[in-house]
């Protein structure tokens, strides 16, 4: 199910959707797809963790605050800088909890965030099936125990076609521009 916040009150037109979830939530296949439908630059978050992080995701390992904060800490002056001088970007990051959305800028004039929500079961089968990424199924217990549900964000269905994730996401992102 689909559910719309109202917008946030801002000046500022979108520049940024911050594209959270857990992994498996297709955050990098929405993401890609929106970034072509609305003409803007697409970020995968998980390109910009350590080597360190991504030998203990690849390893089934959650990763902790401190394993975080830096990576947080590059994605949020991504985000800062993108506001700024652009290009408009989508950004998919699991951003599971709100004090690492916050250094996101969610929340920010510019920043629209949305959250990809699946069911557990679901997510798992996709980790299970899922070739190529770093992330396996084995890190999603920890996913989920991390995971805070985001106050107003618009919350999309995961397992939803991808076409009609994108159409919501490219209407409320229209609607503050």
């Amino acid at each position: 199910m689909t559910s719309l916040a109202p917008p946030a009150a801002s000046d500022r037109p979108a520049r940024v959707v911050l594209l959270m979830g857990v992994a498996g939530a297709g955050k990098s296949t929405v993401g890609v797809a929106l970034a072509r439908a609305l003409g803007w630059d697409f970020v995968d978050a998980d390109d910009h963790h350590s080597a360190d992080a991504l030998g203990k995701i690849g390893r089934g390992e959650g990763l902790t605050d401190a394993d975080r904060a830096p990576w947080l800490a590059r994605l949020g002056a991504l985000v800062r800088r993108r506001l700024g001088d652009g290009p408009p970007t989508v950004l998919a990051c699991s951003a599971l909890r709100a004090p690492y959305r916050e250094v996101l800028g969610a929340g920010r004039p510019g920043v629209v965030l949305a959250w990809l929500d699946v069911p557990p079961d679901v997510l798992a089968d996709r980790l299970t099936d899922r070739e190529g990424h770093v992330a396996g199924a084995d890190l999603l217990p920890s996913q989920l125990a991390t995971l805070e549900a985001p106050a107003g964000a618009l919350r999309l269905d995961g397992t939803a076609p991808v076409a009609e994730s994108v159409r919501v996401l490219q209407r409320h992102v229209e609607s503050q521009t």
